[in-house]
């Protein structure tokens, strides 16, 4: 039976990150590499390039395939080579001077990718909206908490800016990260493709001509198995879920009918009682956030690989790494939401800091109230400078 989705609710958007999305990059660097042995042997090999089509491959002959050899591209490999010989064309340059590793890792560097960058454009949505409530609300007081009490008195503008911190932190986190072309050949040497080019150093070219083919980055080397690339974006990932966690946790909170500081519009039903409605939004990203560090652990476990390729635990990266970024992509997407339609209580707030004894003296919420500006405005240009710089490949 196929897994479609049923018990999924913090990974709802599979966009750009499903089993079609990655053959369709692993087909793409094959594609890639063809155009790249063009122009390094001086021939025409574009017309192979198109003709490879990933839409077409049997699936069922490469699942079967998975679970004969361990990795996909040991049956993907044969079925489009059967592409180019069917539309009568040569198909001896196809998957030249790489190994199944060079394909898949940078095939997941491509997922990886879109799916953060998707990640970072809801994040600058959402923190749009957010900053707009911290704005607003900077001189809206309420009660600061510490340690699941009452402490000293604050603002809903503190609040929104210090998650609007989180969301600046996160998009910091992907714009920091870089997504590695992979290229070594059987054992990390490159040597078949120098063979194949007639000359030493022809795998360093072809590398980088992939990477700029691709938009990727060229490390300048081979990483098989040194997994540091992998473990920057699941750690910088994992942040990103963990970021928006916290935000969901205390909306989840204060949204709390005898609290009620934060309203969320709409809401999922229940089956046993039909006047609730459930903050789903919110339950969806804590679900993403709660699933995340087990996948960065698996990560982090697999990166001690060993050999020039590990015994399985490469294998094991696959489905970790791309339900991170699936997460982080879905997360993200529900924080949109959940900003779109969240509102302060502002009456309610203040009733609970007068309920508090923390109301402090004129003086106090004087220097409060200038505390809040600062920190409002600091949020606010943080995330303005976080937003407005560019993700790097």
């Amino acid at each position: 039976m196929t897994d479609w989705g049923l018990l999924e609710p913090g990974a709802t958007d599979p966009t750009g990150t499903d089993d079609d999305a990655v053959l369709t990059a692993m087909v793409d660097v094959e594609r890639a590499l063809l155009r790249v042995w063009g122009s390094e042997l001086d021939e025409f090999l574009d017309a192979q390039a198109d003709a490879l089509d990933a839409a077409s491959l049997d699936r069922t002959a490469l699942v079967e395939g998975v679970a004969r050899d361990a990795v996909p591209l040991v049956a993907l490999v044969p079925a489009l080579r059967a592409q180019l010989e069917r539309a009568g064309l040569p198909a001896d340059r196809l998957h030249l001077g790489a190994t199944s590793q060079d394909v898949l890792d940078t095939a997941l560097m491509l997922i990886s990718r879109d799916a953060l960058q998707a990640t970072r454009a809801s994040l600058v949505e959402a923190g749009g909206r957010l900053a707009a409530l911290a704005d607003a609300e900077r001189r809206s007081p309420r009660i600061g908490r510490t340690i699941a009490r009452h402490g000293e008195a604050s603002t809903l503008g503190v609040l929104a800016a210090g998650w609007l911190d989180g969301l600046a932190s996160a998009v910091d986190a992907i714009d920091a990260l870089t997504f590695p072309v992979q290229f070594g050949g059987a054992v990390g040497t490159g040597t078949a493709a120098d063979v194949a080019a007639g000359r030493p150093g022809a795998a360093d070219t072809v590398r980088a001509g992939l990477a700029a083919e691709l938009g990727l980055a060229d490390p300048g080397r081979a990483w098989h198995a040194e997994r540091t690339p992998v473990l920057a974006i699941a750690s910088a990932t994992a942040a990103v879920v963990a970021a928006l966690g916290r935000i969901a946790g205390d909306v989840t909170l204060l949204s709390r009918e005898e609290l009620g500081e934060v309203r969320v519009s709409g809401g999922g039903g229940s089956s046993a009682m039909p006047h609730k409605r459930n903050p789903v939004d919110a339950v969806a990203i804590t679900a993403a956030a709660v699933e995340a560090p087990g996948l960065l652990q698996i990560i982090a476990s697999a990166a001690i690989a060993g050999d020039e390729r590990s015994v399985g635990r490469w294998h094991a990266e696959w489905a970790s790494h791309r339900r991170l970024v699936r997460l982080a992509r879905s997360a993200s997407n529900a924080t949109v939401r959940l900003f779109a339609g969240l509102e302060f209580a502002r009456d309610r707030a203040e009733q609970i800091l007068a309920s508090s004894g923390a109301t402090g003296e004129r003086p106090e919420r004087a220097a409060l109230i200038a505390a809040s500006e600062r920190i409002v405005d600091r949020a606010i240009a943080r995330f303005v400078t976080a937003s407005e710089g560019s993700t790097r490949p």
